[in-house]
């Protein structure tokens, strides 16, 4: 097995929707209480431990349903190009990466390690419960700025970045509605996803928000979704421009032009998926590439001014 075939197994590609908001998270705690010379270096490979770790455990506990499913039936478990073994072995080393990094980071890192890897873990089983699968998957991405924010910040606060100093939370409004806005926006993407497998899904019983409730209401809540991250976006924005920041004057443009692409994208290419495989792929590739998009832009409207 080598290192393109792990890539491919752990989709290496997914990463850049975590990386830039992991950023973000840096970026902001760093202007604000600045950060050791390796702080970033470590935070980083905790994301890659991290989104690894996530993935590998979805491949593990899902390898049986996509066995049943022509899309998903190649995949490197279920066709057997990989072992459990092995997928288990890059779940270890992957766990071992994050630990490893949040001990370097700080003693609150290191001991808030189990959360992120709890939510992975009931992650794949909440499909096979209720559509609220899409949103906890937003949660667990979600966590990457908050993650990344402490990480820093508790070098310090300690554990008063996560409980408050002088009973103000340190975390709210900016990081808590980025925390948001990045799970709703994951949701939001991951509504769209699941469109690929409605019929599939129908017949194991998985509870996709698409096999559920058909594709109106898909296009309907991708909207919702759409429009409730860009509100936390916007929420984030312009807290601190009220509050003589200048570092958000990009920040709430970029939110709203991202928004309005998306949602432009999901209710005009969802339509015109329904029409055929070939449709559907074009439509999942936009899909990817804005939603991917968003993130970037959000990080770069910001650095750029706090470059300035």
């Amino acid at each position: 097995m080598g290192v393109k075939e792990i890539l491919e197994f752990v989709k290496v590609e997914h990463t850049l929707f975590s990386l830039p908001f992991v950023l973000i998270g840096y970026v902001l705690a760093h202007a604000e209480f600045g950060s050791g010379s390796l702080d970033l270096l470590w935070i980083l490979l905790a994301a890659v431990g991290a989104r690894g770790l996530a993935m590998v455990l979805n491949r593990i506990i899902d390898s049986d349903i996509d066995a049943e499913n022509p899309r998903t039936a190649s995949r490197h478990l279920p066709s057997g190009m990989m072992s459990k073994e092995t997928a288990w072995g890059l779940a270890i080393a992957f766990l071992v990466t994050l630990v490893f990094s949040a001990w370097m980071l700080n003693e609150v890192a290191l001991q808030m390690v189990w959360l992120p890897v709890l939510a992975f873990m009931i992650y794949p089983y909440t499909k096979r419960v209720s559509w609220i699968c899409h949103l906890w998957l937003g949660l667990c991405l979600g966590l990457a700025p908050a993650g990344a924010w402490v990480a820093i910040t508790a070098d310090v606060h300690g554990w008063g970045a996560i409980t408050g100093v002088e009973g103000i939370f340190l975390w709210y409004p900016e990081i808590f509605f980025i925390s948001m806005g990045v799970a709703l926006w994951i949701a939001a993407f991951d509504v769209n996803y699941a469109r690929m497998d409605v019929n599939v899904d129908r017949e194991q019983g998985i509870k996709s928000f698409p096999s559920l409730f058909g594709d109106r209401a898909t296009t309907g809540m991708s909207v919702a979704l759409t429009m409730g991250w860009a509100l936390c976006f916007l929420l984030t924005g312009l807290h601190e421009v009220t509050n003589s920041s200048p570092g958000y004057s990009l920040w709430i443009p970029a939110a709203v032009v991202m928004a309005l692409v998306n949602i432009l994208v999901m209710t005009k290419g969802a339509q015109s998926s329904i029409e055929s495989e070939d449709a559907m792929g074009v439509f999942q590739k936009n899909l990817f590439n804005v939603s991917m998009l968003t993130g970037w832009a959000l990080l770069v409207s910001l650095t750029l001014v706090e470059a300035i």
